[in-house]
């Protein structure tokens, strides 16, 4: 996956921060909120059987509404 990225500079020429488009971060943050949710099942329930897409999106669901 190519990501477009525009970078922000200080007075001195460094890069300190990066800017994605809207939907390139809405791609990265639901990777990270996929792979955050098999770890945290796995290390629950590490004997349990594996969830499939849809079951671990409702189980996902649910502990948004727990928190």
């Amino acid at each position: 996956m190519g990501i477009e990225r525009k970078y922000i500079i200080d007075e001195s020429n460094h890069k300190v921060a990066v800017q994605v488009d809207i939907e390139t971060f809405t791609k990265i943050e639901e990777t990270l909120e996929n792979y955050g949710l098999i770890q945290f099942m796995q290390a629950q329930e590490p004997d349990d059987e594996l969830l499939d897409l849809e079951q671990a999106r409702k189980y996902y669901r649910m502990l948004e509404k727990i928190q």
